[in-house]
C-alpha cells in the first residue's frame, strides 16, 4: 500500500509543473492544491485573478499587480483574509518555497462556497489563494524570434456593459472560440474585435498598433494590462507617441508594426495577421527598442521586489 500510495503521487505530481500553492492557509505541493466543486468561482466562474513573474528572484511591477488585484476583490465585493502587506508576504513566500528563480506567480480570490450552496453570492465564503509555477510564456522562442501570426476574428470581446474588463477574470470562452477559428485559419494566436467592430484584446495579451513612428493600442473592452501601461510608461521615457483608442481592423493590417504585450513574456512582435504580412513582415525596430527596455528594467531597482526582501 505505501508503494502504491508512493506511486499515485508520483503520477499525480507528473500532471502538473513544478511549483507550490498556498491555499486553505497552508503550502502545499501544486499538485495538492484543490478547491471544492462546489465553488462558485467553479461553477460560475465567480473569481478574480492577477498574474505576477518573478525573473532572476525579482518580482517586476508586483505594487501594480497588486493594487489591481486589490481593486478587482473590492469591486466584485469580495474580502481577503489578509491585508497588503499580508498578501505580499505570502506571495514572497509563494516563490520561495517553490525554489523558483523565474515564475509565473498568480493570486485570486474566488466568491467561495455557500454551506447551503445558496444562490445568494453574500452567503459564500470568499476564497484566497495563490501559486507559483516555472514562467509561462504566451509565445514560443521561435515565435518571439520571427513574429506571431494572428487572426483577427469576428467573435466579439464580452462587452464592458456586462463585464467589467479592468476587473481580471476567467471568462474566456469567446477567447477560446476565437482561438479554434484560428487554429483552423493557420494562425497561432487570436485577437477578438469589440461591439463596435474595432479590435480589442486577445487571450491574455493587449495589441499595439505602428504606424509612421506613432502607437496605438485599443481603449474600450480591453482589460487595462499592466504591461500594457508599462508600454506607456517606457514610451513617455523614450518620447515615442502613444494613445488609447478605437483601432480598427484595416488599420491594424496597414500598420508598419504590430506587436502584442503580456506579463507572459513583456512585448512580443507580430509579423503576419489574417495571412498577410505586416510591414515588411520583420519584426520593427520600435517593437524592439521597447522589448529591450522592457527586459533592461527587470534589473531597475524601481521597478522590481526581490523575493528575498
Amino acid at each position: 500500500m505505501e508503494n502504491g500510495g508512493a506511486a499515485q503521487t508520483a503520477k499525480a505530481e507528473q500532471r502538473y509543473p513544478r511549483g507550490i500553492a498556498y491555499v486553505d492557509g497552508e503550502f502545499v505541493p501544486i499538485s495538492e492544491a484543490k478547491i471544492s466543486v462546489l465553488d462558485f468561482g467553479f461553477v460560475r466562474s465567480d473569481a478574480t485573478y492577477d498574474v505576477v513573474h518573478v525573473w532572476e528572484r525579482k518580482f517586476f511591477r508586483l505594487d501594480k499587480h497588486v493594487d489591481r488585484f486589490l481593486a478587482s476583490v473590492a469591486k466584485l465585493r469580495m474580502t481577503l483574509p489578509v491585508g497588503r502587506d499580508g498578501l505580499i508576504e505570502i506571495l514572497k513566500e509563494t516563490v520561495r518555497r517553490s525554489g523558483l528563480d523565474y515564475a509565473y506567480v498568480e493570486m485570486l480570490c474566488t466568491r467561495g462556497v455557500s454551506p447551503t450552496f445558496s444562490r445568494d453570492p453574500r452567503d459564500a465564503v470568499n476564497n484566497f489563494m495563490t501559486f507559483a509555477i516555472p514562467f509561462v510564456w504566451v509565445a514560443t522562442a521561435e515565435q518571439r524570434d520571427r513574429g506571431l501570426r494572428l487572426a483577427i476574428s469576428q467573435i466579439p470581446r464580452i462587452p464592458p456593459e456586462s463585464v467589467d474588463p479592468t476587473v481580471k477574470n476567467y471568462h474566456w470562452l469567446d477567447l477560446i472560440s476565437g482561438l479554434f477559428e484560428a487554429y483552423d485559419r493557420g494562425a497561432e494566436n487570436v485577437v477578438l474585435v469589440d461591439m463596435a467592430g474595432g479590435v480589442a484584446e486577445g487571450p491574455g495579451f493587449n495589441l499595439f498598433a505602428v504606424k509612421g513612428g506613432r502607437i496605438a493600442t485599443p481603449a474600450h473592452g480591453v482589460l487595462h494590462g499592466i504591461t500594457r501601461q508599462t508600454c506607456f510608461d517606457l514610451c513617455e521615457e523614450l518620447d515615442i507617441p502613444i494613445e488609447a483608442r478605437f483601432v480598427s481592423i484595416d488599420e491594424v493590417h496597414d500598420a508598419d508594426e504590430v506587436f502584442i504585450s503580456s506579463t507572459g513574456g513583456g512585448f512580443m512582435p507580430v509579423t503576419i495577421i489574417d495571412g498577410k504580412p505586416i510591414g515588411n513582415g520583420k519584426p520593427g525596430p520600435v517593437t524592439a527598442t521597447l522589448r529591450d527596455l522592457y527586459w533592461a528594467k527587470h534589473d531597475d531597482p524601481a521597478w522590481t521586489v526581490s523575493i528575498d526582501d
